[in-house]
């Protein structure tokens, strides 16, 4: 129990759920048995796991990682994602910075909130969390009679073969995270079209 307790940090002394400790565990065991992710692993760790299951029998494994580790988690994003995925089989593993959204100020305050923490800001900054490694290469905005709207996201050809499996699955993430429906998909470059 020790060794998963210091890889899971959960705010306000909050107990850790029975899964997230599985999800602390699988990390501990990385950093010792995978000699390529210990020192990298040494000094992280996550603040909570949540499981999603979506239509069909697709799941999706969601690590919620401190906002200020998120840089160091990136390093080693490709590697460590693939190494849970082995753990959590049949689950597409994504990493997302906790973040904050402030309300904003009161009329007449003079309280000003960063930019950061608007509702805005901090949706743009889940969607490039849940598609990383790829890089968003495009956006269009499509609305419908019904008043409903489609966010269609361009993702770069580059790192198709790290994301193209589990598009369906970060669709469905984005969605109960921000509760706003998106596709991701890959533009046609010129020469496939010509080919």
């Amino acid at each position: 129990m020790f060794t998963s307790q210091k890889k899971i940090q959960k705010d306000k002394g909050l107990e850790p759920t029975e899964f997230e400790v599985t999800v602390a565990q699988a990390l501990f065991d990385l950093e010792n048995t995978n000699p390529e992710l210990k020192s990298d692993l040494k000094d992280l760790f996550i603040n909570s796991a949540v499981q999603m299951d979506f239509a069909g029998s697709r799941r999706a494994l969601v690590v919620y990682v401190p906002y200020r580790l998120r840089k160091a988690y990136r390093k080693i994003h490709i590697r460590l994602v693939r190494e849970l995925e082995k753990k959590f089989s049949g689950s597409d593993v994504v990493l997302v910075a906790t973040r904050r959204i402030v309300r904003p100020p009161k009329k007449g305050s003079a309280v000003q909130r960063p930019r950061s923490r608007t509702l805005t800001s901090v949706h743009e900054a889940i969607l490039e969390d849940v598609v990383y490694p790829a890089e968003i290469v495009g956006k269009r905005i499509r609305y419908k009679l019904d008043g409903s709207k489609i966010m269609k996201i361009f993702l770069d050809q580059k790192e198709k073969n790290n994301t193209a499996y589990k598009l369906e699955s970060l669709s469905g993430v984005y969605r109960k995270l921000t509760g706003k429906d998106v596709v991701f998909e890959y533009p046609a470059s010129d020469a496939q079209v010509a080919a």
